[in-house]
C-alpha cells in the first residue's frame, strides 16, 4: 500500500469514527432467583448441564444430552426442547407431554451430570478476593462456604467494607457483609446464608 493510498484510508477511517454515535447501554438486568429461603431451593437445568433421559420401554429414544448455550436439547424424536430454567421433574413431565405424540404412556425419568445450572442461579463474586469467579449454588451454602471457593481475601482486601446484592421482590437489596470478621477473626457470628444469585462484592482497602 502507498503511501498516498494508507494517507487516503486514514482520512476515510477518522471520517467513519467521527461521523458514528455512540449510546450508553442499560444496566444490566438482575433476574430474581426462583429461591427465596434455603428450605425452597431447587436446583433448576441451565446451559452446560448434561441431561440423561430414560424413557420406561423405550431405550431408542433415551440418551444423554448436553444442554446447547441456547438452553434447549434436541432428542431423537424432537428438535429444540426448552430445558434451562426446569427441574429434573419438571423437564421430564415436559418431555412426557412431548413423546405423547408419538408413544402411548410414556414414562420419563430426568437426572443431571456436571452441575453447572443458570446463570440467574449462581453465585457471583468479584473484587479483591484471591480468586473472583461464578460459584454454583449448593443448598445450605453460606458466605464461609463461598469465602473457601474462592481461596478467602487478597492482601489489599477490605473485607469488612464488602456487601451482598440480592434481588428481593424484584428490586435489588444491598446486605453489609463482615469477611474479615469471620475468616481471619474467626467470629462465626459473621457468617450468613447465601442465595442463588447473589453477588458478593469485596473492594479495596484505602491506606
Amino acid at each position: 500500500m502507498t503511501n498516498t493510498i494508507k494517507a487516503i484510508f486514514f482520512i476515510v477511517l477518522g471520517y467513519i469514527i467521527t461521523g458514528c454515535s455512540s449510546s450508553t447501554l442499560p444496566p444490566a438486568t438482575l433476574h430474581q432467583s426462583n429461591t427465596v429461603d434455603v428450605a425452597s431451593y431447587k436446583y433448576l437445568i441451565g446451559a452446560g448441564d448434561v441431561v440423561n433421559i430414560f424413557v420406561w420401554r423405550n431405550p431408542e429414544v433415551s440418551g444423554t444430552f448436553i444442554v446447547r448455550p441456547d438452553g434447549m436439547i434436541t432428542t431423537s424424536l424432537v428438535e429444540d426442547i426448552p430445558v434451562s430454567g426446569k427441574t429434573p421433574t419438571e423437564l421430564a413431565r415436559s418431555i412426557e407431554e412431548i413423546l405423547a405424540t408419538y408413544l402411548r404412556d410414556p414414562v420419563v425419568t430426568v437426572t443431571v451430570n456436571n452441575f453447572v445450572g443458570p446463570f440467574s442461579e449462581q453465585i457471583r463474586v468479584i473484587g479483591e478476593a484471591a480468586e473472583p469467579q461464578s460459584i454454583n449454588y449448593t443448598q445450605h451454602m453460606t458466605l464461609l462456604d463461598v469465602m473457601i471457593r474462592v481461596g478467602g481475601l487478597t492482601e489489599f482486601a477490605n473485607g469488612n467494607g464488602a456487601v451482598l446484592v440480592r434481588v428481593e421482590n424484584g428490586q435489588q437489596q444491598q446486605y453489609d457483609i463482615f469477611i474479615e470478621d469471620l475468616i481471619k477473626n474467626g467470629e462465626i457470628n459473621a457468617n450468613v446464608d447465601v442465595l442463588p444469585g447473589d453477588i458478593i462484592v469485596i473492594p479495596e482497602t484505602w491506606f
